[in-house]
């Protein structure tokens, strides 16, 4: 049994399976995941508190077309079986891309799926989270990392409807500097450009039926999360952005689910520094204007 405050995980994913009792646990567990990815790792537990595992659940084999930086797994019944959505490391162009995995049971062992990343060959992409529109038409949604267009998009492509492939180009959504809230990120790498962050974008939908994303950026080079608002409730938005972050205190890459007494809950990673990342499970309520805020803050 292992407790949030040991638990080192970044980017947490919470699957809750009522009929279990059980709240599964994805996110990148790799010790250092800067560095050569292992695989990832599923924990198992009944109250957000308490663990059992790590029990693997993704594994490579010798011709996996990555073998570095291994983020993000999130995890999805999807007709009839489960799909891994994760982001690795070409070994072929150095680049990042969302690659699509799928299992007939959530402790796995999950297998490509995909043909590599469905995200574009040649941009860096991560994050990929799955979205299915109210026609039943799946989405990716996704990040044009920064470190190559300096001011980082969040991008929506259509998916083939058995998730194996994009159908078309990917759209722009809109870029980190957009949102009042982030600042511009100071890289010793890249000195000359300004920089905005797009991580981690989630989709759901609010109490009034509203399309709303949650998505990390930097407040003064201090991890943070944002809430922007679907106005046509379509992927495809325009996207209006809360003016104000929703969380600050370095913590992020965000996602939200139902507890088993009700309760929306938010997950995110904090603080933003390996090895101390940890998880938190915080309660989420909505105000007047459906304005979305932490209970009890």
């Amino acid at each position: 049994m292992i407790t949030n405050n040991n638990l080192q995980i970044r980017d947490p994913f919470v699957l809750p399976v009522e009929a279990e009792g059980n709240y599964y646990l994805f996110g990148s567990t790799d010790k250092n995941i800067w560095g050569k990815g292992t695989g990832f790792d599923l924990y198992i537990g009944e109250d957000l508190e308490r663990w059992e595992g790590p029990y693997p659940v993704f594994r490579p084999d010798e011709h996996f077309y990555s073998d570095t930086n291994f983020w993000a797994p999130e995890v999805y019944a999807y007709e009839g079986r489960y799909y891994m959505f994760a982001t690795f490391r070409r070994k072929d162009n150095g680049l990042l891309g969302t690659a699509v995995l799928a299992a007939d049971s959530l402790n796995g062992p999950f297998k490509p799926h995909s043909d590599g990343p469905v995200t574009p060959a040649d941009w860096s992409s991560l994050d990929g989270t799955l979205f299915v529109d109210e026609a039943g038409e799946p989405w990716m949604v996704f990040c044009h990392e920064w470190q190559q267009v300096a001011d980082g998009q969040v991008c929506a492509v259509r998916l083939a409807s058995d998730l194996s492939g994009a159908i078309g180009e990917p759209v722009v959504l809109f870029s980190a500097s957009e949102a009042p809230w982030t600042t511009s990120f100071v890289s010793e790498r890249y000195p000359d450009q300004q920089n905005y962050v797009t991580d981690g974008p989630f989709l759901f939908h609010g109490e009034d039926g509203g399309l709303l994303m949650l998505w990390a950026s930097f407040i003064d080079n201090r991890y943070a999360l944002g809430v922007a608002r679907s106005a046509s409730g379509s992927v495809l938005g325009p996207w209006e952005h809360e003016p104000e972050a929703l969380y600050r205190n370095d913590g992020g890459h965000a996602m939200v689910f139902r507890a088993f007494d009700g309760r929306l809950m938010l997950a995110i990673h904090t603080p933003n520094q390996t090895p101390h990342e940890r998880p938190l499970f915080l309660e989420l309520t909505s105000g007047p204007g459906g304005k979305w805020k932490i209970a009890n803050s």
